[in-house]
C-alpha cells in the first residue's frame, strides 16, 4: 500500500541529525543505532535535535511517482536549461550535471550539462550494491516481501577478511549498556544484513559495501539453500573459477540497473570496495554519468528498481546520510527531506609546489553527489552532480551549487520564472 506522506513532524520531536533510516525503524530492521535515536527522542539519552527536514518517520516516506511515472527523461526545458547553463558557464569544465523536477501536478522539467560524460562513481556506486541486494531478495522471495524483511533482520554474521582494509567510521550502539562508539568496522564485528546495508549507505563504509555485495552473490549462487554453512561458503569461494565469480558479481549489481532502464554506458559497477574482496572476486572498470544516476533515482520514485517494496525500502535507506555533506549540506535544504548519496575518488602523483591530499588529487579528483529533494512546500526534484576538478576539495562548491539550484527550482514555473 502506498504510504501517506507527512512533510513535517510535530515541532518537539528530538532525534539525531545522523539518521539515514527513520527514527522508529529499529523494530522493522534491527538496526541497533536506531534504538538509540528513539531513546534520545524519548528524553532518555542526550542528543542533538535534527534539521527540520530530517524528522520523517518510517510511515512518512513514500514514492512520489509510484502512481504517475515520468518514463524516459524528457527533452530539456528551455527556461530551466538556460538557468542551469548560466550557472556552469564560469565553472570548471569538468562538471557533469542533471536535474529533473518531478513535482506532482506539473509537467516534468529537465536540464543537463555534460550528462552523458563518464566519471568514476566512487561511493555513489554503493547504490548499485544496494539494488543488487534487493534484487536477490526478490529472487528468493518473489511474492513475500515480509520474508525479505525477515531475512534482512535475522541474518547476522561477521565481515571477516572482506572488511579489510577500511577507514570509514560506523555508529555502534550496545542495547544493554547503552554505550555508543563510532569507529571503523573490525573483521570480528557482527551485524545483521540491514545493519550492513545501513553502514554501506549512511556511513559509506567500504567494508560494508564488500560484505553486502558478497552476500548478494551468495544469494544468487545458493538460491533456496541460502544462507550457506560456513564450510559451503568457503568452498564456493575457493572452488569457483575466478572469471565465473566475476561474472556473477557483475550480474548481481548491474542487472538491476539495466532492468530499471539505466543503460550500460550510463552506469556500471565493476570492482569490490576492499582489497579483501578484490582478492576473491576480480574487478573491472566502474563508471557513471549524471544522466544514469538521475535515472536510477527517478526509477526509485516510480517503484521500478526491482519492485515498489524494494524501491521504497531503498529510499528509506537513502534518507539522510550519517551527516549532511557536500551537496546535501546546503543551508537552503535544511527544511527539505534529502535522500542522498555521495562519493569521491582521487589519485595523486608528485608535483613540484603542490601538496596532494584527500579530495585534492592532481591526476583524478572525482566528487559526486546524487539526491532527491522534497521541500516543505511540496516540490520534488532529483539531481546528479559529478565533477573532476583537480587540486582542490570541491565540497564547498557542491554545497554552493545546491543553494543555487534550490533557489532556481523555487522560482515560479513559467515565463516569469
Amino acid at each position: 500500500m502506498k504510504l501517506r506522506l507527512s512533510m513535517l513532524l510535530m515541532a518537539g520531536l528530538l532525534v539525531l541529525a545522523a539518521t539515514p533510516y527513520p527514527i522508529d525503524g529499529y523494530e522493522h530492521t534491527g538496526i541497533r543505532r536506531l534504538e538509540r535515536l528513539r531513546l534520545i527522542a524519548a528524553g532518555e539519552l542526550s542528543g542533538t535535535p535534527p534539521l527540520p527536514g530530517a524528522r520523517k518517520k518510517w510511515g512518512d516516506i513514500e514514492l512520489s511517482r509510484l502512481d504517475n511515472p515520468v518514463g524516459d527523461l524528457p527533452v530539456p526545458d528551455p527556461a530551466l536549461q538556460q538557468k542551469v547553463s548560466a550557472v556552469f558557464a564560469g565553472l570548471d569544465r569538468s562538471y557533469g550535471f542533471a536535474i529533473l523536477d518531478v513535482t506532482e501536478g506539473r509537467e516534468p522539467r529537465y536540464a543537463a550539462v555534460q550528462a552523458a560524460t563518464q566519471y568514476a562513481p566512487g561511493s555513489v556506486g554503493k547504490m548499485a550494491i544496494m539494488a543488487g541486494l534487493f534484487a536477490e531478495l526478490a529472487r528468493l522471495y518473489p511474492e513475500d516481501v515480509e520474508a525479505r524483511r525477515a531475512l534482512l533482520k535475522s541474518r547476522k554474521f561477521t565481515g571477516d577478511f572482506w572488511t579489510v582494509p577500511n577507514s570509514h567510521a560506523v555508529p555502534l550502539f550496545n542495547l544493554q549498556t547503552r554505550a555508543y562508539a563510532s569507529r571503523a568496522v573490525y573483521p570480528t564485528d557482527e551485524f545483521n544484513l540491514y545493519e550492513w546495508a545501513d553502514h554501506m549507505i549512511s556511513a559509506s563504509s567500504n567494508a560494508a559495501a564488500s560484505v553486502v555485495w558478497k552476500e548478494a552473490i551468495l544469494m544468487r549462487a545458493f538460491g533456496a539453500a541460502y544462507p550457506p554453512s560456513p564450510a559451503d561458503e568457503a568452498a564456493y569461494w575457493k572452488n569457483t573459477p575466478a572469471l565465473d565469480k566475476q561474472a556473477v558479481a557483475l550480474s548481481v549489481v548491474n542487472d538491476p540497473l539495466r532492468e530499471a532502464g539505466v543503460g550500460e554506458n550510463d552506469w556500471r559497477l565493476g570492482t569490490m570496495f576492499t582489497a579483501g574482496g578484490q582478492r576473491v572476486v576480480p574487478g573491472s572498470r566502474s563508471y557513471g554519468t549524471a544522466a544514469g544516476l538521475l535515472t536510477f533515482m527517478l526509477r526509485l520514485e516510480e517503484g521500478e528498481v526491482v519492485d515498489p517494496w524494494s524501491s521504497l525500502e531503498m529510499k528509506r535507506l537513502l534518507y539522510q546520510t550519517q551527516r549532511r555533506i557536500r551537496y546535501a549540506s546546503a543551508p537552503d535544504l535544511a527544511t527539505a527531506a534529502v535522500y542522498f548519496k555521495s562519493g569521491s575518488q582521487y589519485r595523486c602523483r608528485t608535483e613540484e609546489g603542490f601538496a596532494c591530499g584527500k579530495y585534492m588529487g592532481n591526476v583524478d579528483n572525482y566528487m559526486n553527489s546524487v539526491a532527491t529533494i522534497e521541500t516543505a512546500d511540496g516540490r520534488v526534484y532529483v539531481v546528479a552532480l559529478m565533477s573532476n576538478v583537480l587540486r582542490k576539495n570541491s565540497a564547498a562548491d557542491h554545497q554552493a551549487l545546491a543553494t543555487r539550484f534550490e533557489r532556481i527550482m523555487a522560482l515560479p514555473v513559467g515565463p516569469e520564472g
